[in-house]
C-alpha cells in the first residue's frame, strides 16, 4: 500500500527503488554483524572487517557457551523479563479498567500522572533509582531490583495503552454483567479481560522487547555476573588488551533472537492489538 497515491509508472518506480535502498541502507549493518560473528579471529586482526570471511567460522558460536557465561546471562534475561512483562501487565490491566470504567475523583489527575511519567528522561532518574535500591529498599545486584523497576516504568504506557483500549468497549456489557449479578472483580475477570487479548497480546511483546534489550538499568543495579542480563553481560567477552569482537557479534545475534521470534510467533495479536478497537474479536 503506498501512502499517497501514484498515478504515474515513474512515481511508483522511484518510491519502489527508494523502498529498496532504505532497506539495504537499514540493514547493512546487521549484515555486517552477521558476517563478524563467523569470521576468525585472524581475519579481524588483518583488518578484513567487510570482506567474505577467509573460512566460516561457526566455531564463535560454540564458544561463547564454551568460554563465557552465556547461558547464565540468558537465563538471568528469561527470568527478569518474564517476571517484569507479568507485573507490569497485571497492574496496567487493572489501573486501565479502573482509569476507563469508573468515576472517580482524582481519576484524570492519576492518568496525568501516567503520562508525564512516560515523558521523563529515565537517565535523570539514574542516581535517585541506584541509591534508592542500595540505600533504602536494599535490593541491589538482585534480581528483584531489576524487576521491580521494570514494572515500575513499563506500568505508565501500558496503562495508559489499556485505558484508551478499555475505554471502547461498550459500557452497555458491564451493565448487563452487574444485573446478572457478577461482582467488580468478577466483571474485570471474566468480561473485560477477554475482550482485550489482543491489546495484551500486542503490550506482552512491546514490553518484553523493551526489558529484553534493556542495557540501561542492567548497568546501574547489577554488578555481578550472577544476576546480570544477557545484554549487559555480552560486555564480558571484552578482555582488558583485546577484544573479542567475533564472539561479541555471535553473542548479539544469540540475544536479539528471542524478540524476533516473540514477534513472529505473536504477530497476528500483535498487529489485531494495534488495530482493533476494542470489539473483542481475535
Amino acid at each position: 500500500m503506498f501512502p499517497l497515491p501514484f498515478t504515474t509508472p515513474a512515481a511508483r518506480n522511484l518510491y519502489r527503488l527508494a523502498l529498496a535502498v532504505s532497506l539495504i541502507v537499514w540493514r547493512l549493518p546487521l549484515f555486517g554483524i552477521a558476517l563478524t560473528s563467523l569470521r576468525p579471529a585472524v581475519d579481524l586482526n588483518r583488518g578484513n572487517f567487510w570482506g567474505w570471511p577467509s573460512e566460516i567460522a561457526f566455531s564463535n558460536y560454540a564458544a561463547i557457551f564454551d568460554d563465557t557465561r552465556m547461558l547464565r546471562f540468558m537465563l538471568n534475561s528469561v527470568i527478569v523479563t518474564c517476571a517484569s512483562v507479568v507485573g507490569a501487565l497485571t497492574l496496567a490491566c487493572m489501573a486501565g479498567f479502573a482509569l476507563a470504567k469508573y468515576r472517580f475523583r482524582g481519576n484524570t489527575a492519576l492518568l496525568v500522572m501516567f503520562i508525564a511519567g512516560n515523558l521523563v528522561p529515565f537517565q535523570i532518574l539514574m542516581i535517585p533509582v541506584r541509591d534508592l535500591a542500595i540505600d533504602v529498599l536494599r535490593v541491589y545486584d538482585t534480581y528483584l531490583a531489576l524487576i521491580a523497576f521494570h514494572v515500575a516504568f513499563q506500568t505508565g504506557f501500558c496503562t495508559l495503552f489499556m485505558r484508551n483500549f478499555i475505554r471502547q468497549l461498550p459500557d452497555a456489557v458491564f451493565d448487563a454483567a452487574r444485573v446478572d449479578g457478577l461482582s467488580e472483580l468478577q466483571i474485570f475477570w471474566h468480561v473485560a479481560l477477554p475482550m482485550v487479548r489482543p491489546a495484551i497480546a500486542a503490550l506482552a511483546a512491546l514490553t518484553f522487547t523493551f526489558v529484553w534489550n534493556d542495557y540501561f538499568w542492567s548497568l546501574v543495579l547489577v554488578q555481578s555476573d550472577d544476576v546480570r542480563p544477557l545484554t549487559a553481560g555480552l560486555q564480558s567477552l571484552r578482555g582488558m588488551w583485546l577484544v573479542s569482537w567475533q564472539l561479541i557479534a555471535a553473542g548479539s545475534l544469540l540475544a536479539a533472537l528471542p524478540p524476533l521470534l516473540l514477534f513472529l510467533l505473536m504477530q497476528r495479536q500483535f498487529i489485531a492489538g494495534l488495530t482493533a478497537r476494542g470489539t473483542g474479536e481475535n
